[in-house]
């Protein structure tokens, strides 16, 4: 079988982010990943899965300093180092500090305007500040102006995961979690009307955002915060789910398949790992299973590349 996938949702564990991994931290999450990356690790894996690429990403969620505007500068020129080296296996969502809004507004323009990198990481909270916040609201701007695309990826809820996590980590149920929070509180305040032409891919196929779509809807004309932008009602929020992208890793069975294809259509579905922070053994589980959900072959095919392709031109 030719190698032909592109990988949405791949890691980059190299360079600055391992040193930090030697130093004892955990991926965000709360879990931590015993994996060697290399390009060539990286390459040989996608071989073995039949992906002719992957776009790297770091969720800047580390504790001890990951929002750090040298780390991010660090993070985003080894990207360019590894796709100047191998430009038809790798592409890259440029990290951003979450020091300040306007140091997160020059790492963007470096990243895309001299390191030419393929779109931008954002994580459901910063701080504990989300989509619907001040924080966010530029770099939203920005990207829509831009036409990125940007990867949402879930970070922990530095309010909620100690209370709710029950000793366990994040990434069983609260991870995904902040996705929904995240997106709902963009939606809520405005931010997805003032930005329609937003192209944001969510992670894990949005966690449990499909399956509360309609009952998101709904609830606008039942009752919103009095920040909210009570202009939103129920057209809007069924509109602004199915102009989302929703990536399949640790999400390829008919359990998150299913309510995605309930907001969205085959068209807004992408491919996606998580690997190396999910095992090799779980994403060949999770692609047989998409493969085996009963998509056509031409709607098998968009959701394996030409969806990502139309995303990132320079991997078509």
């Amino acid at each position: 079988m030719p190698r032909n996938r592109i990988d949405v949702h791949a890691h980059y564990l190299g360079g600055s982010i391992a040193e930090l991994f030697r130093s004892g931290l955990r991926i965000a999450g709360g879990y931590r990943v015993d994996v060697d990356w290399s390009p060539d690790a990286a390459i040989a894996f996608m071989d073995r899965h039949d992906i002719a690429a992957q776009v790297l990403s770091v969720p800047a969620t580390f504790a001890g300093g990951t929002g750090d505007t040298g780390l991010a500068r660090a993070v985003n020129e080894e990207y360019a180092e590894i796709i100047a080296a191998h430009p038809d296996r790798f592409g890259a969502f440029a990290a951003l500090p979450s020091s300040s809004t306007d140091a997160a507004l020059a790492e963007l323009e470096h990243a895309l305007d001299v390191l030419h990198l393929d779109g931008v990481l954002l994580n459901s909270n910063t701080g504990g500040h989300y989509f619907g916040s001040e924080q966010y609201a530029p770099l939203l701007a920005e990207l829509e102006r831009r036409r990125v695309p940007a990867f949402l990826h879930p970070a922990d809820s530095p309010v909620i995961v100690d209370h709710l996590g029950l000793g366990r980590p994040s990434s069983v149920c609260e991870f995904t979690f902040d996705t929904a929070r995240t997106i709902i509180d963009g939606i809520y305040r405005g931010a997805f009307r003032r930005h329609p032409e937003l192209t944001l891919i969510l992670a894990h196929c949005g966690g449990p955002l499909p399956t509360l779509g309609w009952r998101i809807a709904e609830h606008s004309e039942m009752g919103m915060g009095p920040d909210d932008d009570h202009e939103v009602g129920p057209e809007h929020i069924r509109t602004a789910l199915g102009a989302l992208y929703y990536e399949t890793a640790l999400a390829g069975s008919r359990n998150s398949l299913l309510p995605t294809l309930e907001v969205t259509g085959t068209d807004h579905i992408l491919f996606g790992t998580d690997w190396p922070a999910a095992p090799e053994t779980n994403g060949a589980r999770n692609t047989a299973n998409l493969t085996g959900f009963g998509f056509s072959d031409d709607e098998l095919a968009a959701i394996e590349r030409g969806n990502a392709a139309r995303l990132f031109p320079r991997l078509a």
